[in-house]
This record gives structure tokens, sequence and C-alpha cells, in this order.
């Protein structure tokens, strides 16, 4: 065989370089990366440090039921369940003081409002956003999906180990 006609990947060769994919022609400008955001499969929604929407992509509206037009310029508690309002604003005020997040690297799985009103399941990470040179963040943005079947799934297995625990547990039957 030819040496030119030998892939490298095939003899245990070093991988081809990505380098020219990287070239400046490629680059990302800021257009870019907003028109990236708005449209990810995935909701993306931005929070001013106060809880106020700032930015609500369109998979945010397929999810919670909400426009953009219904959603910017409105409180988070649009889709959080009043139930859990107290505690989610006590932690928003908390990583607005301190500038730390748990869930910057670490999913978070919460029950969320649709517009309809129904419960579902949310799976989500948040990056904190500051002004230039700034520590302390101004607000939040993040980057949630729908997990209400893989929630119910998990929630039936559950169920389903109980049961068998309990009729494992449970004396036999006479003979």
């Amino acid at each position: 065989m030819n040496d030119m006609t030998v892939d490298p990947r095939d003899e245990g060769g070093e991988a081809p370089c990505f380098a020219p994919l990287l070239e400046p022609s490629l680059s990302l400008n800021a257009s870019a990366l907003a028109r990236l955001v708005s449209d990810l499969a995935d909701a993306v929604i931005i929070a001013d440090g106060d809880g106020t929407i700032m930015f609500w992509n369109e998979a945010a509206q397929r999810l919670f039921g909400w426009s953009e037009d219904e959603a910017v310029g409105r409180s988070l508690d649009l889709i959080i369940p009043e139930r859990l309002r107290a505690r989610h604003w006590a932690g928003y005020a908390h990583v607005m003081e301190t500038g730390h997040t748990d869930y910057g690297s670490r999913l978070l799985e919460v029950p969320a409002l649709h517009h309809d009103g129904h419960t579902l399941s949310v799976a989500f990470t948040v990056t904190l956003l500051t002004a230039p040179g700034g520590e302390r963040p101004i607000g939040i943005a993040a980057v949630l999906r729908d997990d209400t079947a893989r929630r119910h799934e998990l929630l039936g297995l559950k169920q389903r180990v109980a049961t068998l625990e309990t009729l494992d547990a449970a004396p036999p039957p006479p003979v």
C-alpha cells in the first residue's frame, strides 16, 4: 500500500487537526451568538437581579406556553409554583448577594408552572451574569428542558421498588 493513501487514524497515528475549522472567518460575533441562544432547542431564560425576565427564547415559549411578549418584563413567579416561591426567592437573593450558585455545573430538577396552570418538571443549569469588571451578579441565565416524562418514569420505578420490597418483607404464606 502506498504511504500516501494510508489514513493515520487507521495506523494508530495522530488524529487529524481541526484547527482549520477555527479560522477567524468562522468566529462568532455577538449577533451570531444571540441568534444561537434564540434558536436553541432548550429554553433559555435570562432574568435581572430582581428576578424580572429580560430574555425568553422560542423554546421557553414552547415549554411554558407564554409568548415572549407575555413573559418579558414579568417576574419569574410566572413559572414558579406558588408553594415554592418563598424558597426560590430566598435562594435567588442569596445568589445575588454572594455571587455563588451550586447550579452552574450541577443540574437542578424542580417543578415548574405552565401557562395553562399544569405543573411540569424541568431540569436546568444557571449561569450568573455580571457587569464588565463586576464581581456581584446582575442577573441569571438559565437553560431549561422538560424533564416531566423522565420524572414520572423515575417515580414509577421507585413505587415498583417499594412494592417489591414490601412483598419481599412480608411473611411467607402458610403452607
